[in-house]
């Protein structure tokens, strides 16, 4: 599997989403500057977390006019999987791929903790090494994760199984006391229509090795590989 992750100025998990790729596939990841047109030979792009062009105007607003979003609309577009991840989630919502908006964390605070999850579809590339239902931990670290999108887009994606993780507590309730952002419905991740992209909030490149506190983020890593490898 050839990944390929994409670099901003301010991006700052580029390197751990590196990291996490690698140990799965045994091979390196190409690092992948915005200011590139290409992204030939690759099976998967990942847009990692950070602060892309300092988040200026809004998070996400100014990574949408880089050089390299037209290769990944292309890329996406003919099927290839991108996952978004944090900052990456907000880049691909500005790009239209993905549907409705990050915007402030209810409470207006940062939040950096390890969160609860759980898998609602077990199916798409990025997940079929869980089970519908799995409860995960994976940490985030945001400030602009909260979710939102017009009832209708709400209901859309929960009736096409594309809600991929949703914030719950440790016995998997979907409460306002799990949610850390205030996200709609409790959603922490959705899927495109023909489910090869995805963004999610929390960071499973920080979750891929059980001294990280844990290892659950390794099998996203491992269910791209399964899918590309199939």
């Amino acid at each position: 599997m050839r990944v390929g992750v994409v670099t901003f100025p301010g991006s700052n998990s580029d390197v751990d989403s590196m990291r996490a790729v690698e140990a799965v596939t045994g091979r390196p990841a190409r690092s992948i500057w915005h200011k590139e047109t290409s992204l030939d030979g690759l099976d998967v792009v990942v847009l990692p977390g950070g602060f892309a062009h300092g988040d200026y105007l809004r998070a996400g607003a100014m990574a949408r006019f880089s050089p390299i979003v037209p290769a990944l609309e292309r890329f996406a577009r003919a099927g290839g999987p991108v996952l978004g991840l944090c900052n990456g989630f907000q880049v691909l919502t500005e790009m239209h791929l993905l549907p409705g908006a990050l915007v402030r964390n209810a409470g207006l605070r940062f939040r950096s903790e390890i969160v609860h999850l759980r898998v609602e579809n077990a199916s798409s590339p990025f997940t079929n090494a869980y089970r519908d239902g799995e409860l995960v931990r994976f940490p985030i670290a945001h400030g602009e994760g909260n979710y939102v999108a017009s009832p209708e887009t709400l209901d859309r994606l929960e009736g096409e199984g594309r809600v991929a993780f949703r914030y719950v507590d440790e016995a998997g309730r979907p409460t306002t006391g799990s949610n850390p952002n205030g996200s709609a419905r409790n959603i922490a991740g959705i899927l495109n229509e023909a489910c090869n992209v995805l963004g999610l909030m929390p960071h499973p490149e920080r979750a891929a090795d059980p001294v990280l506190g844990s290892g659950d983020g390794r099998r996203l890593f491992e269910s791209l590989l399964a899918a590309v490898s199939a």
